[in-house]
């Protein structure tokens, strides 16, 4: 889990809270009553809740490590 989250850089507020976000959700979805998504999945949804408070947001993230974890 922790090695996920170096594919998602520090930055401004917003890339900051994805992190956060991103953290949360993906240790549910591992938990044994989690909802078993892949990191991508979880990735897309934290996206999602950040761009509804800040629509304009592009988040940084390794899309091709991700894109293995689809």
């Amino acid at each position: 889990m922790l090695e996920e989250l170096e594919h998602i850089p520090k930055g401004g507020d917003a890339q900051n809270e994805l992190r956060l976000i991103y953290f949360n959700r993906r240790m549910r979805s591992l938990g044994k009553k989690g909802e078993k998504k892949t990191a991508k999945e979880v990735l897309m949804e934290s996206v999602a809740r950040i761009k509804e408070d800040h629509p304009n947001f592009e988040p940084e993230y390794d899309e091709e490590f991700f894109k293995k974890r689809g």
